[in-house]
């Protein structure tokens, strides 16, 4: 038994579900999303609360059910009230513009780095700090980690983008050896 495919979820009042076929449409005060369905998982809505079940006790019904659970309720939380990550950026010289949907990254290059949000994305910069929104949480996630790997946080001066979060590991540097 799935422990996380057996609870079950809570529809806010703000929100509207349409069931098409295999898809799920979730609709909020920030926007839509589209939550594909599994033929052997069945989706029950009785009075703002869903309950996810499967049809059949075959291995990709087994693995699908909290899976299908878990993308339902991340939909649902994000059209009410989004998803967040924060970065930011350490290093002398190093910062960030915000120009519409395009953000501009100086990084230590010859050149700077213009990169575009996709749809549904948008994103707070700060100089060193960066914000990145959408109701999406797995594109969120990508985006911020996208991003990140424009320039790693490297261990030496720990110097990069890093998550607001993140610890990295300070590395000692090499020492001159006074050999005989």
């Amino acid at each position: 038994m799935s422990r996380v495919g057996n609870r079950l979820i809570n529809i806010p009042n703000d929100v509207s579900l349409e069931k098409k076929e295999s898809q799920l449409m979730v609709k909020g005060s920030n926007g839509s999303l589209m939550v594909n369905l599994c033929d052997e998982i069945s989706v029950d809505i009785d009075d703002k609360v869903m309950n996810i079940s499967r049809n059949s006790e075959d291995k990709v019904a087994k693995s699908m059910h909290g899976t299908t659970r878990q993308l339902i309720s991340n939909a649902i939380e994000g059209v009410t009230n989004g998803f967040s990550k924060q970065l930011e950026i350490i290093g002398v010289g190093f910062n960030v513009k915000s120009q519409s949907n395009r953000l501009i990254f100086q990084l230590g290059f010859s050149h700077d780095i213009a990169f575009d949000l996709p749809e549904g994305i948008e994103a707070v910069a700060n100089k060193t700090s960066l914000e990145i929104k959408g109701a999406d949480k797995q594109l969120v996630g990508q985006v911020a980690a996208k991003i990140r790997s424009l320039k790693k946080p490297e261990p030496y001066k720990g110097k990069g983008i890093r998550y607001k979060d993140e610890y990295v590991r300070s590395k000692q540097g090499k020492t001159v050896g006074g050999g005989e």
